[in-house]
């Protein structure tokens, strides 16, 4: 898939006043240190379409972004270490769970996952949510430039491993790296195949 256009629509908190329905939509949720923006600008060709910071926790809306007029891809803001007071954390995990349980349009979730890393309990705990709830979701490796192809692979053995306790089988993952753009091919041909059946859900 070739990205041509990528443009803001909105950011809400309120599901009920979210974009139409009309057009398939992919949401990218990770922990908050986990270069989320940066592979969203990668995967859209728009360096500063989300915003990045060095301050974990930015993103705190639901934002969309409608991609070639013909998809919207759904920056979520991210679980953990977000810098927020326990009440807004709170809040932020509602309206995020009632987004992803109730939005009509919504294909599937990319989980995105550190790669320099061991499994993470909350990483973990978020999949298995996700599979509780009946919710396709793929995993997304991130940061792949920042250590061997041998050390990630070996995490992700160790990923795929920890959640075969709670899953018959793992979910498709993605080995990415914003910086160098591997993966993002991968990711969008996903996109662009489940968009081709895709189906408008009847509005009564």
């Amino acid at each position: 898939m070739l990205v041509k256009t990528a443009e803001f629509v909105t950011s809400n908190t309120d599901v009920n006043k979210l974009p139409a329905p009309t057009l398939p939509e992919y949401a990218f949720i990770g922990r908050s240190n986990v270069g989320k923006s940066s592979l969203i600008n990668a995967l859209t060709g728009r360096k500063g379409l989300a915003k990045t910071s060095q301050k974990p926790g930015k993103t705190q809306l639901i934002n969309h972004f409608v991609i070639n007029k013909d998809w919207y891809l759904v920056d979520l803001p991210g679980y953990g270490f977000a810098q927020t007071s326990k009440k807004n954390r709170a809040e932020w995990e509602r309206f995020i769970r009632r987004y992803l349980t109730q939005r009509e349009n919504l294909q599937c979730i990319f989980v995105l996952v550190d790669s320099r890393l061991d499994p993470q309990k909350i990483d973990l705990e978020f999949c298995c949510w996700l599979g509780e709830q009946g919710l396709p979701f793929f995993l997304v490796f991130t940061k792949a430039d920042k250590q061997s192809a041998v050390k990630s692979e070996q995490n992700i053995a160790k990923f795929k491993q920890a959640l075969l306790t709670w899953f018959e089988e793992v979910p498709p993952c993605f080995l990415t790296s914003a910086e160098k753009k591997s993966g993002i091919e991968q990711i969008l041909e996903e996109i662009d195949s489940i968009n081709t059946s895709f189906e408008p859900p009847v509005v009564a």
